[in-house]
């Protein structure tokens, strides 16, 4: 490639998680080669509540050189197995989403199908028990994923919680030490190119101009650059997911300090509790089409387990997704891309894989569409399939103990889920892409948690042995309680491996 034809200026518009792990991401990538800048207010806050994350993560610090301990220490993390739902399928209800496999690796495809066959004899325990993720949330143990060819501890993964206000700082701090450089000031206008509309400079209310070839806007909901400047439309899936509010407050900790979320199911809404080393992340996220921003904040103060530690953060948001979240010379990543609630920890997921995206489909000078259309095409893809699951947890329910639960009970739902659902429930089937965030594992969770059960299994599994298949089962059950016995507390764990923050008391 000629020289001159390369992107040499890539300029971030917003800090907080988005603009920081852009930075950190790009800076590993280009090194010297590429001048990062980051435009950052001092002025306006970050939403800084996506506190828990998915496995992913862990891929993307490897990616940028992150040091777990490090990092553990910095964040006040914790480890996170999964997310309990208490409260969604009807009012007494728990069930588990957890990370991992259920099985071993070298059943997974038939582990479910086989598992079907022996349950409609009674020969097979509930399918939670076969999930060391499950398992070890139970007994709030934890152990990292082994590396030893054929443990069944390769299965047992893990993602984080972590303040996201601290992770800001810290990658932040990773950055400059890479030459990022980092510009405070608020931004009053975009200069664009006569031609072709690329945007060429922002210009801030101090005069500065800041230049670039590559623009990416990381200003969340505001989407200042692909919204406000470039008019990109925003497309609305209130209908699907009408949350639209969230109230968020950290407190003290009291309670046991868990490997997982917990995610309560409430008559408007739902709740979330993420426990972090120095205190607790509580929010509750809901619909004001079905409640006061009184009764949500009410619901989050009378539940706190400890002594709120800040004022109450209120957020609004309406589901949905840029249209086209790369436009011109502008890509949009975070919440200025689109938004989904917090359900299932995807906010961060979906900082990263757009990072990643941006990398495989860097441009050139010359901002060829096809990049612009393979980035979007496959955004808009996994955020879709995304929203898919999301809605699955409201439509699959029993409660009808409010308006907002009669309403996700009977709404019309995407027909993509809607045949999901249907194969599954005829045979306990998935058609599940490769590229999907959540697999099987995930699918089969909220499926069955949400009180799904497939008719029949598929006519193949009417040839297999039942007796060696319940011996299999069971000794596989057996082993999968004896390994969890020997597991370290979670809160001992972080202690003896020294990731304890400096206020972290785990």
């Amino acid at each position: 490639m000629v020289k001159d034809k390369w992107i040499t200026k890539v300029v971030i518009l917003g800090g907080g998680t988005a603009g920081w792990m852009t930075a950190a991401a790009l800076s590993h990538t280009f090194g010297q080669a590429v001048e990062i800048s980051v435009v950052e207010s001092d002025v306006i806050g970050t939403v800084g509540v996506g506190e828990a994350t998915i496995p992913p993560i862990r891929a993307f610090h490897q990616m940028i050189g992150v040091d777990e301990a490090e990092f553990m220490r910095a964040t006040g993390a914790t480890f996170k197995l999964g997310i309990e739902f208490r409260g969604w399928l009807n009012e007494r209800s728990t069930y588990f989403h957890p990370f991992g496999v259920y099985g071993v690796e070298r059943d997974i495809g038939y582990f479910f199908q086989y598992w079907l066959r022996l349950k409609e004899q009674g020969q097979v325990p509930d399918f939670s028990e076969f999930s060391l993720g499950t398992l070890a949330a139970r007994g709030n143990v934890f152990a990292p994923a082994s590396e030893r060819p054929g443990d069944p501890l390769q299965h047992l993964q893990s993602a984080y919680h972590f303040d996201a206000g601290r992770y800001a700082k810290y990658l932040k701090g990773l950055c400059l030490a890479r030459g990022v450089r980092h510009k405070i000031g608020d931004m009053l206008a975009a200069e664009r190119d006569a031609e072709n509309g690329h945007i060429t400079s922002l210009k801030l209310k101090s005069g500065e101009l800041v230049s670039g070839d590559l623009f990416i806007d990381c200003s969340g909901m505001r989407a200042m650059l692909i919204g406000q400047e470039l008019g990109v439309e925003y497309e609305d899936w209130s209908r699907w997911l009408p949350m639209n509010r969230a109230c968020a407050v950290p407190c003290e900790r009291k309670l046991a300090l868990n490997p997982y979320t917990i995610s309560t199911a409430r008559p408007f809404g739902w709740q979330w509790r993420i426990p972090l080393q120095h205190r607790v992340g509580n929010g509750v996220v809901y619909s004001s089409e079905f409640a006061t921003d009184e009764a949500a904040e009410r619901c989050l103060l009378d539940g706190l387990e400890g002594t709120p530690l800040a004022p109450v953060n209120r957020i609004r948001f309406t589901a949905g997704r840029r249209r086209t979240p790369w436009h011109k010379n502008v890509v949009s990543i975070g919440l200025a891309s689109g938004f989904l609630e917090p359900l299932e920890s995807t906010s961060i997921q979906f900082i990263q894989s757009s990072i990643q995206r941006l990398i495989r489909y860097f441009p050139d000078a010359d901002f060829s569409p096809v990049c612009a259309q393979a980035f979007n095409r496959d955004t808009m893809r996994e955020i879709e399939n995304v929203r898919d699951f999301l809605i699955l947890h409201y439509h699959a329910t029993e409660r009808d103990d409010s308006e907002l639960w009669r309403y996700v009970k009977a709404m019309p739902i995407p027909d993509s889920l809607r045949e999901r659902i249907e194969l599954f429930r005829e045979r306990g089937q998935l058609n599940l892409a490769a590229e999907e965030l959540f697999q099987s594992t995930s699918w089969h969770s909220v499926l069955l948690g949400q009180g799904i059960r497939p008719r029949t299994y598929m006519p193949t599994m009417a040839l297999q042995d039942d007796k060696v298949l319940a011996a299999a089962y069971g000794n596989l059950a057996r082993n999968f309680k004896q390994i969890v016995s020997r597991l370290s507390d979670h809160a001992t764990y972080i202690k003896e491996k020294k990731l304890t923050s400096i206020e972290g008391q785990p």
